[in-house]
């Protein structure tokens, strides 16, 4: 049995690679009837464009190279973000849903049966043409202060794009959280909220304590998911302008003509990013599951 199903597995391996081996033939075979032929030492040119917004330092007069390494970064911040504040939005909508307050939890079910109707795209159309442009234009004033031209957060300057993305993908993203956090809360046996009403815990304390800690085997598996298709949605903020990885990309492309190495180049960098993701996922996943074999 054991033998057969090994030769299983390497008929199948074989198989995936000899497709692989067709297709780069094809695209080789491709290239060189075209005469463009795979080169990368375009990467080295002046970029020749401007970018709204870049975390690092950047000049028309920089390389392609530097203007995907900066539109990286930025996708690197929008996501990040995004991460943090939908994992707290959801969180919190997750455990409204699980909320003896009737109010709360209906508030609670009607956010997530709203934005889980609605494409994300569209969402973020409406959070840019007319949730933060329809802002007033008034003089930057304050720590915190909201305009059309930006928003200003103790401080640090944001831009209406970056803030139009971070919070269309938070509000979208929290949304499938706050139903993943539900189930996994609806997972821990009714004995133990029992349990923590016993020795005279609050709902929102036994909540923290007791039931989400044994809920996080069964909210971690598909939390990567979510983030994982948080760090893909961001590819979105193109709609809107703001000057990530995806929309450099294209530009790099359009100037170039360089479709193939430009598609291979934003492949690579999605799939650093998405492997960052899951291999942080794993390892917190790991220590959770081996604090609780220790706790028993």
């Amino acid at each position: 049995m054991q033998r057969r199903r090994l030769l299983l597995q390497i008929g199948f391996a074989a198989v995936l690679l000899s497709l692989l081996a067709l297709l780069i033939n094809n695209l080789a075979v491709n290239l060189i009837r075209t005469g463009l032929g795979v080169s990368f030492s375009w990467l080295q040119r002046p970029a020749g464009f401007a970018l709204a917004e870049h975390v690092l330092p950047y000049s028309p007069s920089d390389s392609y190279a530097w203007a995907l390494a900066v539109g990286w970064f930025n996708s690197l911040k929008v996501i990040l973000a995004g991460l943090v504040l939908s994992t707290l939005l959801g969180v919190g909508a997750g455990a409204a849903r699980s909320s003896g307050n009737r109010l709360l939890r209906n508030l609670a079910g009607a956010y997530v049966a709203l934005i889980r109707q609605v494409p994300l795209l569209l969402q973020l159309l409406f959070w840019y043409f007319v949730a933060f442009l329809g802002l007033p234009n008034t003089p930057a004033a304050g720590l915190i202060h909201f305009s059309n031209q930006g928003i200003r957060l103790l401080g640090l300057p944001l831009s209406v794009e970056f803030c139009s993305v971070l919070t269309g993908l938070t509000v979208f993203t929290g949304a499938s959280i706050a139903e993943i956090v539900r189930g996994g809360i609806n997972s821990v046996p009714r004995g133990q909220w029992e349990a923590y009403r016993s020795l005279g815990l609050a709902d929102g304390l036994g909540l923290r304590r007791i039931v989400l800690p044994q809920a996080l085997p069964a909210i971690l598996p598909a939390l990567t998911s979510q983030y994982l298709n948080l760090a893909k949605n961001s590819t979105l903020a193109i709609a809107v302008g703001y000057a990530d990885l995806y929309a450099v990309s294209d530009t790099t492309i359009t100037q170039t003509g360089r479709a193939i190495e430009g598609f291979l180049l934003l492949l690579l960098s999605f799939l650093l990013l998405n492997l960052l993701i899951s291999g942080g996922m794993a390892a917190f996943n790991g220590a959770v599951l081996g604090r609780l074999r220790s706790s028993r």
